[in-house]
């Protein structure tokens, strides 16, 4: 059997289609897969490192604004979609897939429409609590529209197609628990905080972070792993300002800092308490490990689904939502304090967020596709 996967742009949209690859890989090990993205950073590092082959083509998202270079660049999006599909045709009729699923990002569109007009079996996934546009557009012609969260049919034009699976998670996430993971990584008998603002970083939030951790050398409260998501230079000059050293090395073992979390399995097992993004790859992984959250969604993502992401756990009981513009270094390390200091509330989140997840969102997807 030969799977098409297509999806870009950040980990929330290339973990899932990972995840799916690795559970096909375990129902059908002689099975072949290709990537198709648009060769952005994120899916030239994270597909080629989990063993897959990835092929891209030319594709750019869609501005939302009315602003002139923005009505232009639109223009030439929409003519460049042609394009886009042609060399989507040309490596679709090269590997012959038996079915193509697309996981989120720009670049599904001119894909999945593309296997859809040469009879392909198609499926979207949608992991965010409202569909995107790209899942708007093509939900209407692929066979299956699958969501992440339940009680969604609504949000579609055609809800029979809707099906409720979870979304998938890499499948290192099952091997670890909490204990193991405290020692691998060297924590001491205080609580684990992580915190991190999606793939790309974001260079704001990284500065209340500053702030955050400074309160938290004062006190030396709890073990903190901070990831800045932009740049190993990023990483430094954090480390930098907030030491008071040139070199940067004076922060004390218990505070790590780093560019990026490549350990995200064992690093959420052993946690108490995640400050994060309300993307839909992390909820997912979030739901999946039981971990407690305070969300700071993004606000300069599409339609707003982050935010809308993180009103649907904080209504459960597993997270609290705080706004970024309502966000500074005091208030988060505050509400991580109250937080810490009540274990009890804790343990009731951990349980409201374990069950706002389905565990196994990637065998469901592989089995509704190879039953159909």
């Amino acid at each position: 059997m030969k799977i098409l996967f297509t999806c870009g742009g950040t980990a929330g949209h290339i973990n899932p289609a990972l995840a799916l690859a690795d559970a096909f890989r375990r129902y059908l090990p002689d099975a072949e897969m290709l990537f198709i993205g648009s060769g952005r950073r994120m899916e030239k590092k994270l597909i080629p490192e989990a063993g897959y082959t990835l092929k891209n083509i030319r594709v750019s998202g869609i501005e939302r604004s009315i602003r002139p270079k923005n009505i232009i660049r639109n223009i030439k999006t929409v003519s460049g979609l042609a394009k886009a599909g042609a060399q989507a045709s040309g490596i679709i009729e090269a590997f012959k897939p038996d079915v193509a699923i697309g996981t989120g990002g720009y670049v599904c569109y001119p894909v999945l429409k593309t296997a859809v007009r040469m009879g392909l079996p198609t499926f979207i996934h949608e992991s965010n609590a409202v569909p995107g546009l790209t899942t708007k557009l093509l939900s209407g012609i692929v066979d299956k529209v699958l969501v992440a969260f339940p009680d969604t049919e609504g949000l579609y034009r055609e809800p029979e197609k809707v099906v409720f699976t979870g979304t998938p998670i890499r499948g290192d996430f099952h091997l670890w628990d909490k204990d193991t993971a405290r020692m691998m990584l060297g924590i001491d008998g205080r609580p684990l905080v992580v915190s991190f603002w999606g793939s790309l970083g974001a260079e704001h939030m990284n500065e209340i972070a500053a702030d955050f951790i400074r309160f938290n050398l004062e006190s030396k409260l709890f073990n903190h792993i901070h990831a800045t998501g932009i740049s190993p230079e990023t990483t430094a000059q954090m480390k930098k300002k907030i030491s008071g050293h040139a070199t940067g090395y004076a922060l004390p073992r218990w505070t790590d800092i780093r560019t990026y979390i490549d350990d995200m399995p064992a690093v959420m097992a052993a946690a108490d308490l995640v400050l994060c993004r309300a993307g839909a790859s992390t909820v997912a992984e979030l739901t999946f490990m039981g971990r407690p959250a305070v969300f700071v969604p993004s606000p300069f993502v599409t339609n707003n689904h982050q935010e809308k992401n993180a009103l649907l756990l904080e209504n459960a009981g597993g997270a609290l939502m705080v706004r970024e513009q309502d966000c500074t270094g005091e208030m988060l390390y505050k509400t991580v304090e109250k937080l810490l200091g009540d274990r009890t509330l804790l343990a009731f989140m951990s349980d409201a967020m374990k069950g706002s997840g389905v565990r196994d969102a990637a065998d469901r997807i592989v089995k509704l596709i190879l039953n159909m």
